[in-house]
């Protein structure tokens, strides 16, 4: 508890650290990330404000890996290195991604090999609301698929396809029982987001783009073509939810831990026309959250 008080009201060690890079006159930050998507919103934004709260001028440079590429697109001003050997949970050679692309650590003022984004910017939460430009001309990517003209779209995030240290993803099951009812009742179209097309999931009404879309392709997706989104706590989640646009979408998510994620965040989203139901599950199993709730928290304004 005593080190939790002090993380929250004691010395924040980054900011003592960006006092000191504005009297030396640093403005180049390397900052690496090779973790999950979701903590872009949840806490790179938030890094990038921070430093330029103390440095304006700053110019902040992301080394990371490909399938980040894009979402680092959405944080303004920023430049970013991209190291397609790079891999999640892997260990990487930021020395061999600079050589890669003609820099060296002398370029930087600052290398923030290992950020500590949890630790750094307590401050945030319930504060500083994260925003994800959105660019008109990604609006167009939904086309490059084809849909249902007139059925409503649920987007769906199945699972969050990264390891934690409890079960953050609804059994396959409920989902199963979740698609029947969701096609049957209400004509809905679900249409599936993710990496990789597993666990198969087949049956009339779905659509199955795991694998098959980048990151703004599933956005423009959601944003233009999606009336509703069922999503566990997961970047999906994140990144839709601080979506700088206004656009009307209705999302359920599902959650084992509500001390986590956007709900940990106590922030609005930034976009007026979006409404979030969290269903949080007794006993943090989410095989206590059942399809019949689900189905009322998602429908319980019977938009279809």
């Amino acid at each position: 508890m005593i080190k939790n008080l002090w993380r929250r009201y004691g010395i924040n060690p980054f900011d003592a650290f960006l006092k000191n890079a504005k009297k030396a006159q640093h403005r180049r930050f390397l900052i690496c990330w090779n973790r999950g998507l979701g903590d872009i919103p949840l806490g790179l934004y938030a890094l990038v404000h921070r430093i330029r709260m103390f440095i304006p001028d700053a110019k902040v440079t992301f080394a990371t890996r490909d399938d980040l590429a894009d979402a680092f697109k959405m944080l303004d001003g920023v430049s970013t290195l991209i190291d397609p050997d790079w891999k999640r949970g892997v260990p990487f050679d930021l020395k061999n991604t600079l050589n890669k692309s003609s820099f060296s650590l002398s370029d930087f003022d600052v290398v923030l090999e290992h950020p500590d984004p949890t630790r750094w910017l307590m401050w945030q939460l319930g504060k500083l609301i994260p925003k994800l430009s959105w660019r008109l001309e990604w609006d167009v990517l939904h086309k490059n698929f084809d849909f249902h003209p007139t059925k409503p779209k649920i987007g769906v995030h199945v699972q969050t396809e990264t390891n934690y240290a409890y079960e953050k993803n609804w059994p396959i099951t409920s989902w199963k029982e979740f698609f029947q009812r969701a096609v049957g009742e209400k004509n809905a179209e679900i249409i599936l987001f993710g990496f990789t097309p597993k666990p198969v999931i087949e049956g009339d009404g779905i659509v199955d783009l795991r694998g098959k879309t980048s990151l703004l392709e599933m956005l423009s997706i959601i944003k233009n073509r999606c009336r509703y989104l069922l999503v566990p706590d997961s970047g999906v989640l994140s990144i839709t939810y601080y979506l700088d646009a206004s656009f009307p979408i209705d999302i359920v998510s599902l959650w084992s831990d509500p001390r986590q994620g956007v709900l940990k965040q106590r922030v609005a989203s930034p976009n007026p026309f979006l409404r979030h139901t969290p269903l949080i599950a007794r006993d943090r199993d989410l095989r206590n959250v059942n399809v019949a709730s689900v189905m009322h928290s998602l429908f319980s304004e019977d938009v279809c």
